[in-house]
């Protein structure tokens, strides 16, 4: 389990879409899972935000996420089944493009079919901000990023300028 290097926006890697994992118990996959368990915690340490992560974050173009809800999970070739019609707007934000904000729109329900680490067959009915992080997440797999979601060309921050203007609104 190594701490790997995430890639950032500009390189064309991110781009490129992930490859379905035929055996979730290969040892190749497991090693995918752990550096992604190792990596989400890295980053969560040193930035103090950040939940999730996918594996062509950091450069290996395969199905698998890792999630941290109740604690760290990986989902292996998620999908998403059902998406509500209902959406929502925010601040979406990426460890590949940590000071970038992007507004996204994402639905504001969704269930997510998936393998475990030990392969089997799970669903997850999310809503608000996992739903919005799986989505975001899932997208990492298909080659898209939030900059691709942009809702338009003024859907863009730096995160320090954000902050800046909410500690305006609250005063």
């Amino acid at each position: 389990m190594a701490i790997r290097e995430i890639l950032q926006l500009g390189n064309p890697l991110l781009w490129k879409a992930s490859e379905p994992v035929v055996d979730p118990l290969d040892v190749e996959i497991t090693r995918v899972v752990e550096d992604l368990r190792s990596t989400l915690g890295d980053f969560r340490a040193r930035f103090n935000f950040g939940r999730a992560i996918a594996a062509p974050q950091i450069g290996i173009h395969r199905r698998v996420l890792m999630v941290t809800l109740a604690q760290p999970e990986a989902l292996i070739n998620p999908e998403i089944v059902r998406a509500s019609s209902d959406m929502f707007e925010l601040w979406d934000d990426c460890f590949s493009f940590p000071d970038l904000m992007v507004r996204v729109r994402r639905h504001r329900q969704i269930s997510v079919r998936y393998l475990d680490s030990s392969g089997d067959q799970r669903t997850l009915d999310a809503e608000d901000d996992i739903s919005e992080l799986l989505q975001h997440e899932i997208d990492h797999l298909d080659g898209i990023l939030a900059v691709d979601r942009a809702i338009n060309s003024q859907s863009f921050a730096l995160r320090s300028e954000l902050r800046k203007l909410r500690s305006l609104d609250q005063s």
